[in-house]
């Protein structure tokens, strides 16, 4: 049995009521989905949040699935949705960290501790991974999803499309300039002149 009639053999004994049925798509999907959400919220309570919200609308509207594309696509949009809806209401204020805060009764200076000196090798392959996890971090939200989907949950082209609800050329001009961003990025971190 492929793993799409599996899907769907288990959503139909949902949609007759079989709470079993439910309880094994749940545990089929949670693992890759909160791996995925958390990639990109990056704070563990608000994944297992959304990774909550994402099967509740799921599970919600399983009447309205089409079976002839795949539940996973399916459910990655209904997370990654969600995700961005959570972006969008988040907007956190940030502070430079080399400028003082302002209080009424001062301002406090921030001491950060280098880090730089990394004496041993596994260290800096380590800075490195770190510089690269953060370049991505770093990218507009609308290049990391691509690039996170793509080279963190090896999806295809075609997989990202369908879960982003993008036309499969725009999939490809983002992960292409999110790369270049990247590139341009880690050449200027890693290689400073």
């Amino acid at each position: 049995m492929t793993d799409s009639a599996s899907d769907n053999e288990l959503i139909k004994r949902a949609l007759e009521g079989d709470e079993q049925a439910y309880f094994q798509i749940l545990q089929k999907y949670r693992v890759p989905l909160y791996n995925l959400l958390y990639r990109m919220v990056r704070n563990k309570i608000d994944t297992e949040d959304l990774v909550q919200e994402a099967f509740i609308k799921a599970f919600s509207s399983l009447s309205t699935f089409n079976d002839e594309y795949a539940f996973s696509t399916w459910l990655y949009r209904i997370a990654i949705n969600n995700c961005i809806d959570f972006f969008r209401k988040r907007k956190l204020k940030t502070l430079p960290i080399d400028q003082p805060i302002n209080y009424k009764n001062g301002e406090i200076k921030r001491e950060l501790p280098d880090i730089s000196y990394r004496p041993d090798r596994n260290l800096l392959a380590k800075e490195k991974d770190r510089l690269i996890h953060q370049a991505i971090e770093n990218l507009p939200e609308k290049y990391r999803q691509p690039i996170v989907l793509r080279h963190h949950e090896d999806k295809s082209y075609e997989e990202i499309s369908a879960i982003m609800n993008i036309p499969l050329g725009t999939v490809k001009a983002r992960i292409f300039r999110a790369r270049e961003m990247l590139r341009k990025e880690l050449k200027h971190n890693l290689f400073p002149a």
